[in-house]
């Protein structure tokens, strides 16, 4: 019976400076949004340029407000990659519109850019890329690409907080990007997303439509002339976001470090395919969310959650990031089949997210790797 701690596969950082914050929040009797919303808005906003940054209820509704504001509905298509989080195919259809799955570069994971401009269409409207992992994808193509078909950018940066491309923070330019400070990310605000728009007049449309589509008349009165959401983050949410921020830069070093020591260790028979490294002269850019490399089942007589099971069974949690999305239930009704994405398919099938978080230990990574490596011994054809 494993004896050692438990390893999850994810853990936010947290330190009692933190927890006296939200104190003072709670005695301060103002907890919805206020005074620190608006401060963690201008650190994030600090952190990405100085471009306008609204604070939302999570990341899903900073999706779904950045599609309000690129005027995607009925009849329109956005293309995005189907190695991605459900919640941006789901967001994309509660718009109204249809989601365009396009297959990743099997290296990177991001969306094939090629693959991408070969299903642009008369009724494509955006383009939704993921950052898959805080490996970013390729902006300077990203955007000449958005730039010849004249379409909107969203970018899904959930995962990729602290990324640069060449110097450039994630979210410092372009068009639209969303962040995430669910647990599982880099920061965390215990749940909570943020929008990076393109000017004051977006700023004022996303404030408007994360509360209700809500506007004040000169009299005190109030109109709604578009119908919003309630995706307001609270003040306690931004209270933790804001000590977070500041520590992020310590955090991804960290993860550099801890993802280091698993490319040096993870040695396995049969071996297993390693996450790209990141851009050569540039691998501080990649914030390293998580550390997922791929399972070898063709030669493993065991399937993956055989795998996790006895990963499990030595106290070390995974995860799956992520599935195939366009062959998720609620989007095959768009005419997806398997094989249509061969690079997706073979990631999704054989990926395992192993844990990796700022408080780790060299110790714990050689545990992890020790643990794959005998399980995969054993189970070797």
């Amino acid at each position: 019976m494993n004896t050692l701690p438990y390893l999850p596969f994810a853990r936010p950082t947290l330190d009692e400076a933190t927890v006296e914050d939200v104190a003072d929040v709670l005695r301060s009797g103002w907890i919805t949004s206020g005074p620190k919303v608006a401060a963690f808005e201008a650190a994030l906003s600090a952190s990405v340029g100085g471009r306008p940054v609204r604070a939302v209820s999570s990341a899903t509704a900073a999706l779904e407000i950045a599609l309000q504001l690129a005027g995607i509905g009925p009849g329109d298509e956005v293309i995005t990659p189907a190695m991605t989080f459900f919640a941006a195919p789901s967001m994309i259809v509660r718009a109204g519109a249809t989601p365009v799955f396009v297959d990743v570069e099997p290296g990177t994971r991001n969306l094939d850019l090629a693959a991408a401009e070969a299903r642009i269409g008369p009724r494509t409207k955006a383009i939704m890329p993921t950052h898959f992992a805080g490996l970013p994808c390729d902006m300077d193509a990203l955007h000449a690409l958005a730039q010849r078909h004249g379409l909107r950018v969203i970018e899904d940066a959930a995962l990729a907080i602290g990324s640069s491309w060449r110097g450039k923070p994630i979210g410092s330019f372009g068009d639209l990007c969303v962040f995430s400070f669910h647990p599982n990310k880099n920061v965390t605000a215990i749940e909570g997303g943020a929008l990076v728009v393109n000017d004051a007049r977006e700023a004022r449309t996303v404030e408007t439509l994360r509360f209700h589509g809500i506007t004040r008349l000169p009299d005190g009165t109030r109109d709604v002339a578009v119908a919003g959401g309630k995706f307001n983050l609270s003040d306690v949410n931004a209270a933790v976001g804001l000590r977070q921020l500041a520590r992020l830069p310590e955090f991804n070093a960290r993860r550099r470090a801890l993802v280091a020591r698993y490319f040096a260790r993870l040695r396995t028979d049969p071996p297993c395919e390693l996450p790209h490294p990141g851009y050569p002269g540039d691998e501080s850019g990649h914030s390293w969310n998580m550390f997922a490399p791929l399972l070898p089942l063709p030669d493993l007589a065991l399937s993956r959650k055989a795998f996790r099971d006895a990963l499990e069974a030595h106290g070390i949690g995974t995860g799956v990031s992520y599935e195939a999305a366009h062959l998720a239930t609620a989007y095959r009704r768009f005419g997806y089949h398997r094989g249509l994405l061969p690079h997706t398919e073979r990631i999704a099938e054989s990926t395992v997210t192993l844990p990796l978080y700022p408080t780790m230990t060299d110790a714990d990574v050689e545990r992890v790797c020790a643990a794959c490596a005998e399980v995969l011994a054993a189970h070797r054809r």
